[in-house]
């Protein structure tokens, strides 16, 4: 087999095995650089490729589709899929490919971690160190934070990472509400002894609300001034789902005035976001990176699937993880397989 005949381009350096799986088939071309390829690169490369390894980074759209008129598989190493156009590629004939389930535990781990970090006020309490503001002995309403044990937990979704969290929480002996567009059966609550709310009532109910819905056009700014004035004075939020499904002016201006407590967030509107942003200017606040999936085995597992699910498709195979089913019906596996 001539591997070069097969042609891949990969928009960053992953952590093993993955390259040593798209080896098997191609000699791929990697972006060695931490930042993303700049547009005008990244169109130039996606020219004479047959597949493309993506992040969520990278906007893939109609032009870029137009100008890799040989791309026949977009796998991208992320759950979500909201930059890249499925239309398109539908439309094309080309694979999109995700890779759902590897970071779940991860995700929901940080949320937890997250949510204690933000009611326990834990980076108050490490600048307080470091800033050298200890200067008296043990005080008791120094630094006061919120309990979890035993309080109400509001889920705005309920899929995979919520079900996760709502697993990890009963340990906390926390009531645990949850709003969803899909109600899940009564086995299902019953097995995570959860009960399901109607929207606003998971927002009035709740001390602590934690997001885990999807990025599409019906969840933007899904939390915005109304929704955040239904909360709780006292309430906690936590987004590690995605940012734009909240409002993050909105937001600012609920924790300045005290409409809400605190919040702990992982995701932003703009990814980096503005070194302005007024969330920064609040120490009501935990702020982290997008990093909520930023383990060795979750980055590993989701690298390895990426790259498992392109191999496939040039195989003229079934993926593991398809997201335009549709696209079976426009080019079968047999006319993409390229090996």
């Amino acid at each position: 087999m001539d591997l070069s005949l097969t042609k891949v381009f990969v928009t960053r350096q992953l952590l093993p095995p993955y390259l040593k799986i798209l080896r098997e088939v191609c000699i791929p071309e990697i972006w060695s650089e931490n930042n993303p390829p700049p547009r005008k690169i990244l169109l130039e490369k996606v020219k004479d490729k047959d597949g493309l390894l993506c992040l969520l980074t990278e906007k893939i759209d109609e032009e870029l589709m137009n100008k890799g008129k040989d791309l026949v598989v977009i796998s991208t190493m992320s759950v979500g899929f909201e930059h890249i156009d499925l239309k398109a590629a539908t439309d094309r004939g080309i694979y999109v490919c995700n890779t759902p389930g590897v970071l779940t535990e991860a995700v929901a781990d940080y949320t937890l971690a997250l949510l204690l970090a933000t009611a326990r006020r834990m980076t108050e309490a490490d600048s307080f160190i470091r800033e050298k503001k200890w200067t008296m002995p043990w005080s008791p309403t120094m630094l006061l934070g919120s309990s979890v044990y035993g309080k109400t937990l509001g889920l705005i979704g309920l899929g995979r990472i919520g079900k996760a969290v709502a697993k990890r929480v009963g340990g906390f002996n926390m009531n645990v509400i949850y709003y969803d567009i899909y109600r899940q059966s009564p086995d299902v609550e019953n097995e995570l002894n959860v009960k399901y709310c109607e929207f606003d009532e998971v927002l009035k109910e709740s001390d602590f609300i934690s997001i885990h819905v999807p990025s599409i056009k019906e969840t933007y700014h899904m939390i915005g001034e109304r929704e955040l004035n239904l909360m709780k004075p006292s309430s906690i939020f936590i987004n590690t789902a995605r940012g734009v499904i909240v409002d993050e002016q909105a937001l600012s201006k609920a924790l300045k005035e005290k409409k809400i407590q605190s919040a702990g967030i992982d995701v932003w509107e703009t990814e980096p976001t503005n070194l302005n942003n007024p969330l920064f200017k609040l120490e009501n606040t935990v702020l982290t990176p997008h990093i909520a999936s930023a383990t060795i085995d979750s980055r590993t597992m989701m690298a390895e699937l990426s790259a498992k699910n392109l191999v496939a498709v040039l195989k003229g195979k079934m993926p593991i993880s398809l997201v335009n089913k549709d696209v079976l019906k426009v080019r079968s596996l047999s006319e993409v397989k390229r090996i």
